[in-house]
């Protein structure tokens, strides 16, 4: 298994001492032309990783606005080939922000494993996050994503005791990506006081960085996470940016990119506002 991009991109956050801010965008939302701009636009934003949604038209972990990016994802024509053509596309001018797919079993299953771990890896896909494949189900995947060197990213809970933090943590590669609120995406917000002992003991548990998603949505609310996590995941608030371009009849990329700055600003800023104001 390598991580090297993930490694290196962690390794780097930790010596600057910041965490990192990882946007969720939706492929092929709302066009693909449009969801490649996006994506090229991230990097320079302030992204530190990306999260790419595979649309799917039974998205159970996602709120409304991630439903409604989905579908507008299957309605420009968006496919998992398509999600890693648009990856390859992405690696002709980005050969160093690590990307992660996140989405469901059932689009993976169908392509198979295999095949799937090797095209994915052939388009510059460093993980995947499959939200609906617990660690009891996952071996065949996490074999096939083994033999290609695509990390299996695996999702920790608030419910998740100390025994299950184990079972996750075994055959997870990268970081793990801990969901800070009960409940589905962009609908409760999340509480970093709550947050910061979770964060610890998923890192004790797995050894690896901790990003924190669902739930954050606002600069102030990423900050916050920022203090006591890795990484901060946002991605409602970024495809909401898509919706109000195409009701304003805009182009999307520019709302969602200011956006992405405006997060990252705070999240890179936290730790050092928060000593200057211990200091104080």
């Amino acid at each position: 298994m390598t991580t090297a991009r993930i490694d290196a991109r962690f390794a780097k956050l930790k010596a600057e001492n910041r965490a990192g801010l990882v946007p969720y965008v939706m492929t092929g939302d709302p066009s693909r032309d449009e969801a490649l701009e996006i994506l090229k636009g991230l990097p320079a934003a302030g992204a530190d990783l990306i999260e790419l949604g595979l649309a799917f038209s039974d998205p159970m972990a996602e709120g409304p606005p991630i439903q409604r990016a989905a579908l507008r994802g299957l309605k420009a024509g968006m496919t998992l080939r398509g999600t890693l053509d648009l990856v390859a596309d992405f690696r002709k001018v980005d050969q160093d922000t690590p990307l992660i797919l996140m989405g469901y079993l059932n689009p993976v299953e169908s392509y198979g494993y295999e095949v799937f771990a090797r095209d994915a890896a052939e388009a510059g896909v460093d993980g995947i996050i499959v939200v609906d494949c617990p660690p009891e189900e996952a071996g065949p995947l996490a074999a096939a994503l083994d033999a290609a060197e695509v990390s299996l990213i695996r999702l920790a809970t608030p419910t998740s005791d100390d025994d299950r933090l184990k079972v996750i943590a075994e055959g997870t590669s990268g970081f793990v990506y801990y969901v800070s609120v009960a409940g589905v995406t962009g609908v409760k917000e999340a509480v970093a006081a709550e947050v910061a002992p979770a964060v610890e003991r998923v890192r004790r548990a797995a050894g690896l960085p901790v990003a924190v998603g669902f739930g954050v949505r606002t600069p102030e609310r990423a900050a916050e996470i920022a203090r006591v996590a890795d990484a901060v995941v946002a991605g409602s608030v970024f495809v909401d940016e898509v919706a109000a371009a195409l009701e304003a009849n805009e182009p999307a990329a520019p709302r969602v990119l200011a956006k992405v700055k405006a997060l990252a600003d705070a999240v890179h800023g936290a730790r050092a506002s928060a000593s200057v104001t211990e200091t104080v």
